[in-house]
This record gives structure tokens, C-alpha cells and sequence, in this order.
């Protein structure tokens, strides 16, 4: 439910607020007094097209807020989560305009796209009018609404799900058949390829692994002979270790008469003696690492270039032959059993076929039922409406040709004004006052689904008389029993029967200077002036006041 609309600099609007009550609210006044201006700064809060034009002059800026009530698992509620909206229960909409043309859109203080705020704005409020963009005149809305009408949404959803069920089924069978398609055309290269990789064995990081020994094994062949020379000089027939340790052996000897002179020297070449003999130790293990079979290195040799080999031949690095001998493995073996799983997929996309078939075929069915009973609650309303001789259908296409998630049926609103006269699209065929009025029966029958929870009717009453402009008063007082309505009305037979009459006038300030649009709720007997000045014109009669009282009593009735 709208539950309050803020005008900041709109043209003639300086400052305004007003308060809409639940069920039937009626703004009337004399011509130019600013009703399209509500209705433009309405449409702005919605995401409506901007305007520069919009922002009263001298302003640099124009802002329009309009607040709502919103109930939980609401459309909007999800548009706000997709894109992460804070919901608070209550959604404020704010659209500011500047001097410029530029605008920005806010939902809760949050900025958003115009897109965003046009989304949320078309599930929120439908205006209906001169205003119209929205709901029922768009095509591709109409199967929704039958859909609703007939309470088929549970099915749709079912259908949905099948739909989805079948696209799985048939992008897997797609998706096998082409790479058997395409194994089979490179059959014979793909059991070459398997097997020589199977053959060759590659493994993953073997390349790095066996670069890393040949090069050790190649630079131990260079140094060898250093580290042999080094040993002899250190462990050999011209090591100096015996001399040392017979010196050492000695001194021992004399180290009682002269302890301070001989262990010094003794500790410090036992030192060198053990420093050289761990150094032969270690020579010797480098010579053992050093020395290899050069049959291994020609088999080193021998594997790396059968590896680089195959990784040019293939176009793949070396370490990616594994994962390439898998895969060859694996094509192969899908030509081999491959036919029996395409049996599977085959059959199982069939079935989901069946399904979503059989499934469809049941919702058009109940779609092209349920069409003719809307037709028949639609043209029930007309003849009140003076459209006693125009026609209304529900044009339901099925093609089972091309399916789509939510069925095989393309649903259109078709009329036909006159008898004789070819029908065609709603908004193709229809005037203007002809279309408000279609309008209107489409939405008293569709009042409890399809519909947004707040709808404006702008003058669906022009250029009809009492008897008919009564009949639109009692079906707009109908559909407001089930969601809230305002109606920008001229007639008094629809101004009487609302639960709230706002009056729009023009104020002069500055002395006369300028003007500014006011917004007042009537109480009962402002109510019944207003209504006698909608009969009367200019100069306001008994008569008018008493017929004024008799419309208001009657819409009570």
C-alpha cells in the first residue's frame, strides 16, 4: 500500500506531502490545476523518464518520495534482495531530478540503477492513462496474467522445473554425442597416439628429475679427476698424516719434562691430522657420487629425448603427456563403449522430452479453458461500460515447435470494438477512452491476481456520460475492495463513491506573482461542494448541492 507521496521543486510544487488511505482515493479539481503534474512526479518516483522540465523553476533540483508498506515474500522484497537491498518492511522510493537532466534513484537511502528503481516501481504501482507504459498493455505480460486468473502458477513452476530437466538431458546428449562425433573422425590417430603414449609411460615432473641427474652426472665426470689428485695430496703415498703422527708420537715422548712447551703443538697437529682425514672422507664420498655408469647416462640420454620427442610431436609440454595419455585413453574408450551411454542419454532426453510434453500440452490446455472463461467475466463488464457492442478475447497460440520454459503458448489480449469490425491487439485496436475502459474490466476481474498493490487510473472517465461514468465508479469501487486505487476523475459519480477525495488547486503567492499546486483532503461537506462544482460548473446551485448529496448517499448505499 502507498502510504505517503513527497514532492520537493516539481514545477508548480514547491513543498508537498500527501497521505493516501487504503481502497478508492479520488483526486479531482478545475483543468490545469496540477493533477498531471502529480501523476508525472508519481511516474519520476517509479523510474519513469526524467525530464529537466520537471524541476520548478529557480530550483536547482526536484526530488519525489514515495513510501510503501510492503508485506513479506512481495515481488519487490526479491528485487531488493537480488540486488542487495537492505528489506525493512517499509520501502521508501526516491527519485531526485536536477536542473541539469541528470537523475539518481534511491530505494531506503541506498543508490541504485534507474533500471533497478523501474523494476521495483513496475511490480509496486500500474498507471493507467495518458501515463500508461506498464501491465496490461504490454503482450508479454498476458499469458502471466491468464496464468493468474486461472491459478495455474503451481503448474508453471512444475513446468519450469521439466524444462530445466529437459535443457540438462539434452546438453549432456549434445555434449556426447559431439566428442564421439569427433573421436570417431580421429579414430585410427587416437589408437596410434594411446598406444604410443601407453607405451612410453610418462610421468609427471620425470623431465625436470632426470635433466637434474644428468647434468650431476656430467659435471661429476669434469671434476673427477680434481677430486682423485685432491685425495692422493691428502690420503695418498704423499700424504703427510704418517709424518705428522709420528712427529706427534715424539713429542708424547718429551711432553713430561716439558709439558708447556710439547702439548700445544701436540693438540694443534692432532687437529690438522683429524681436519685431514675427515677431508679424505669426504673426497672419497664425492668421488663415489661423481663416478657413474655411462650406460645409465646413455639411458638418461636416450629417455629425455624420447619424451621432448613426443612432447613436440603432440604440442604438449612434457609434463602434460600424462594427462594427454589419459585422455587418448579415454577417447578411445569412448568410441569403444560410448554407443551404449549415447543409448542412455538418448533415452533419457527422450523422456524428459515426454515429460515436459505431456506437461505442456496439460497447461495449454487448461490455458485455452480458462481463456474463455476470462473472455466471458471481461465482456460481462463492458456492456456498463458502453462497450456493449465491443468484444474481448484471449488469443492463445500453441506451438509445440517452440517450447519455452514456461510452456508452448504465446497468449495475447485481442478486441474487436464492432460488430463487422477486424479484432487486433488490445493496444492496436482500442482509442484511448476505449482502452482506459478494457482497462478496467481486465483489472476488476483480475483484482485479486496479476495485479500490482496500488493502481492509478488517470481520467478513464473522459468523454462518457452519467449512466457510464457511474458503472466505472462502481467497478473502480470494487477493485478497490482488493488493492488500493487512486483515479484522477472529472465525473462525480466516481468521485462520490471514494474513501478519500483530495482536491488539487492552484494558490497565488507573492501577491500574485507566482503559483503553487495544493493538495487538500475534503472533509464530508467540502466533499459534497466539490462534487456539486463537478455537476454544476462555475456557479455552484441548489439543485447541484442536492444532487451531489444524492451521489454520495447512493455510492453509500
Amino acid at each position: 500500500m502507498l502510504a505517503r507521496l513527497s514532492i520537493r521543486d516539481i514545477v508548480l510544487i514547491e513543498r508537498l506531502d500527501i497521505e493516501f488511505s487504503r481502497g478508492l482515493a479520488v483526486l479531482t479539481g478545475e483543468t490545469g490545476a496540477g493533477k498531471s503534474i502529480l501523476l508525472d512526479a508519481f511516474a519520476l518516483a517509479l523510474g519513469g523518464r526524467g525530464d529537466a522540465g520537471l524541476v520548478r523553476h529557480g530550483a536547482e533540483q526536484g526530488q519525489v518520495t514515495a513510501t510503501f508498506d510492503i508485506p513479506k515474500g512481495h515481488p519487490a522484497t526479491k528485487i531488493l534482495s537480488e540486488n542487495g537491498l537492505d528489506d525493512t518492511g517499509e520501502m521508501i522510493l526516491r527519485r531526485v531530478q536536477l536542473a541539469d537532466g541528470r537523475t539518481r534513484a534511491f530505494i531506503n537511502d541506498q543508490s541504485i540503477s534507474v533500471q533497478t528503481l523501474k523494476a521495483v516501481g513496475a511490480v509496486l504501482v500500474e498507471i493507467h492513462g495518458q501515463h500508461d507504459e506498464r501491465a496490461l498493455v504490454d503482450a508479454s505480460t498476458h499469458r502471466q496474467l491468464l496464468d493468474a486468473f486461472a491459478g495455474l502458477e503451481k503448474e508453471v513452476a512444475a513446468l519450469e522445473t521439466l524444462w530445466e530437466a529437459r535443457r540438462t538431458a539434452n546438453t549432456a546428449l549434445d555434449a556426447h554425442r559431439a566428442s564421439m562425433e569427433r573421436a570417431a573422425r580421429e579414430a585410427d590417430y587416437l589408437r596410434h597416439a594411446a598406444d604410443e603414449l601407453k607405451a612410453l609411460k610418462p610421468k609427471d615432473g620425470e623431465e625436470t628429475a632426470l635433466a637434474e641427474r644428468r647434468t650431476t652426472m656430467m659435471q661429476g665426470e669434469k671434476i673427477a679427476s680434481d677430486l682423485r689428485e685432491a685425495q692422493e695430496a691428502v690420503g695418498g703415498p704423499h700424504s703427510p698424516v704418517p709424518a705428522l703422527a709420528a712427529a706427534v708420537r715424539r713429542l708424547e715422548r718429551r711432553a713430561a719434562n716439558s709439558p708447556a712447551l710439547v702439548e700445544p703443538a701436540v693438540k694443534a697437529i692432532d687437529i690438522a691430522i683429524n681436519a685431514l682425514e675427515e677431508a679424505d672422507q669426504h673426497l672419497s664420498a664425492a668421488l663415489v657420487a661423481a663416478d657413474f655408469d655411462p650406460a645409465e647416462l646413455e639411458r638418461i640420454e636416450e629417455r629425455l629425448f624420447a619424451l621432448r620427442a613426443a612432447s613436440r610431436k603432440y604440442s604438449t609440454p612434457v609434463d602434460g603427456l600424462a594427462a594427454l595419455a589419459a585422455k587418448f585413453v579415454s577417447d578411445v574408450a569412448l568410441i569403444d563403449a560410448g554407443a551404449d551411454q549415447l543409448k542412455k542419454l538418448e533415452a533419457a532426453a527422450d523422456e524428459a522430452d515426454k515429460r515436459y510434453g505431456a506437461a505442456a500440452e496439460k497447461l495449454s490446455a487448461a490455458r485455452t479453458k480458462s481463456a474463455e472463461k476470462l473472455n466471458k467475466a471481461v465482456n460481462a463488464e463492458l456492456a456498463p461500460l458502453k462497450l456493449e457492442r465491443a468484444k474481448f478475447m484471449t488469443q492463445v497460440e500453441t506451438d509445440a515447435k517452440s517450447p519455452g520454459p514456461q510452456g508452448i503458448d504465446r497468449v495475447e489480449f485481442w478486441v474487436q470494438t464492432n460488430p463487422g469490425t477486424k479484432a487486433g491487439p488490445l493496444m492496436k485496436v482500442a482509442s484511448g477512452g476505449e482502452l482506459s475502459r478494457f482497462l478496467l474490466a481486465l483489472k476488476v476481474v483480475l483484482s485479486d491476481r496479476g495485479s500490482a498493490p496500488t493502481l492509478v487510473f488517470d481520467e478513464i472517465d473522459t468523454g462518457v456520460g452519467g449512466a457510464v461514468a457511474d458503472a466505472i465508479g462502481a467497478r473502480l469501487s470494487r477493485l478497490a475492495t482488493q488493492v488500493q486505487v487512486m483515479a484522477v476523475t472529472h465525473a462525480p459519480q466516481v468521485a462520490a463513491r471514494a474513501n478519500q477525495h483530495l482536491l488539487i488547486s492552484k494558490d497565488a503567492l507573492d501577491k500574485g506573482k507566482r503559483v503553487a499546486t495544493r493538495v487538500n483532503a475534503l472533509a464530508a461537506d467540502h466533499r459534497r461542494e466539490e462534487i456539486a462544482r463537478m455537476l454544476a460548473g462555475a456557479e455552484i446551485t441548489a439543485e447541484a448541492r442536492a444532487a451531489a448529496e444524492r451521489l454520495l448517499r447512493a455510492a453509500t448505499a
